[in-house]
């Protein structure tokens, strides 16, 4: 569905991506692992059309999107949930839900995905009329990803979605991350700094140094390799 070939990319004359390639097969959970700063999030941003690449190219559904504005490649199906979630905090819950699937016109369909991101993330039907920025960072994570599924992704880019999380509250976002892979098939990338958890939960996983990526491999393969284990899982 998605493949990100030999791209490279810069902030100004800062090089940060170097011939990054990866590749999301329809129905999985690819992870990207590395270091603060190898690189992730501005892989996420190349995909999503907030940053144009230097070279290389982004294919979805066997076209190239580089080019394409954000809002044309969300209307793909590709959502970026970004690092810091990107709500609209002085909006509620449900406004922040609504916004997410601003670009649909099938009603029926809007309606069907609220709720089931509600069944997903039950706290947010309770907090409908809170404002966003008032919520727990916890819950804040849960609507980020709600808003997300509302603009009915077929592809869904995940930026760090364990950032400033508690233990418990990690574990209730992955097992979310699961459910929605496994009951909508929903394809995921995740880019993630918790190698552990990300690991656990993929089909397949590219560590990224330096802005390179350097490995691939099943998640759970990549668990048990010593380069991995040493750089990543402190083990």
């Amino acid at each position: 569905m998605l493949e990100v070939k030999d791209v490279s990319a810069s902030y100004g004359k800062a090089l940060a991506l170097k011939r990054v390639s990866l590749r999301v097969e329809k129905g999985e959970i690819v992870s990207l692992i590395g270091a603060n700063g190898a690189g992730k999030t501005t892989t996420l941003r190349v995909i999503s059309g907030l940053l144009r690449p230097n070279s290389g190219d982004v294919i979805m559904d066997g076209r190239s999107i580089v080019g394409k504005e954000p809002f044309q490649i969300a209307s793909l199906g590709l959502i970026h949930v970004p690092e810091g979630r990107g709500l609209f905090p002085e909006m509620t819950v449900i406004e922040n839900l609504e916004m997410g699937a601003f670009l649909r016109k099938d009603r029926e369909g809007v309606k069907r995905d609220l709720e089931f991101v509600y069944s997903l993330f039950p706290i947010l039907k309770e907090r409908g009329k809170q404002l966003a920025g008032t919520l727990s960072g916890g819950e804040q994570q849960m609507l980020a990803i709600a808003k997300g599924l509302m603009g009915a992704p077929r592809i869904l880019l995940l930026d760090e979605p364990s950032l400033g999380l508690s233990p418990i509250m990690v574990d209730r976002i992955f097992d979310a991350i699961q459910q929605i892979n496994k009951e909508r098939g929903i394809s995921i990338l995740i880019a993630e700094q918790n190698a552990y958890m990300a690991l656990s939960v993929s089909h397949r996983a590219y560590v990224i140094e330096n802005g390179t990526t350097v490995m691939e491999g099943a998640g759970r393969e990549l668990l048990g390799n010593e380069h991995v284990k040493k750089a990543y899982l402190g083990i």
